[in-house]
């Protein structure tokens, strides 16, 4: 009999190192050059305290959890199933039997088939919306350097750039600042529009 298993947890994983390793290799530069306007970001820290990051990780811990729950229930019915014929396969008759077994394998292909589609929606999904917040991040951190001045910032993480670095040139906690900022500001927003939609629906239905 295969367990079928939902793995999720090794995936968030994958995509929490992906962020570090993304982030860390996108800002970081080298240069042994006096005279420019320096900064660098912990992007470990980065990914930890920023809040999209961290909705993020908990939006697909609660998939991972529901689509696991699920598969779950699937398997336990069908072992259930399984208990069931190997105890009345004799008191109901060989050909009972075999039609029972020839649907509890059916069962078992399907199970599997789609714990699969929902690791590879699991994959998929994480994936495209993950790279989306690395692009908005790369991007906010290009314009803060521009509007900041800055020569070059480096990135130190899982992709290490910067081996040492007085702590007056580390900016990680005014970026993350600034990204919250960005980031609740547009939850609000959404919020707001889909307060309002909500109104009209409302008022519609009372015309």
């Amino acid at each position: 009999m295969k367990k079928i298993i939902l793995s999720a947890a090794v995936v968030i994983l994958a995509v929490a190192c992906n962020n570090n390793s993304q982030i860390g290799t996108t800002v970081a530069t080298t240069s042994s050059e006096a005279g420019f306007k320096t900064a660098y970001i912990d992007t470990e820290k980065l990914m930890k305290e920023y809040k999209e990051s961290a909705d993020f990780e908990a939006k697909y811990e609660a998939m991972s959890k529901k689509m696991q729950e699920e598969l779950e229930r699937d398997m336990k019915k069908f072992q259930n199933d399984v208990m069931d014929l190997q105890k009345n396969a004799q008191s109901k008759g060989m050909e009972w039997a075999v039609a029972r077994q020839k649907e509890l394998e059916k069962r078992e292909r399907t199970l599997a088939e789609k714990q699969q589609n929902y690791m590879k929606k699991f994959q998929e999904e994480g994936s495209v919306e993950r790279d989306s917040m690395v692009s908005r991040m790369k991007d906010f951190i290009k314009e803060y350097g521009k509007e900041k001045g800055y020569d070059y910032i480096y990135g130190t993480g899982d992709a290490v750039t910067v081996l040492y670095a007085k702590e007056q040139y580390n900016i990680t906690d005014e970026i993350v600042k600034l990204l919250n900022e960005k980031y609740e500001k547009g939850s609000t927003k959404t919020e707001e529009k889909k307060e309002e939609s909500t109104e009209i629906k409302v008022e519609e239905t009372k015309k």
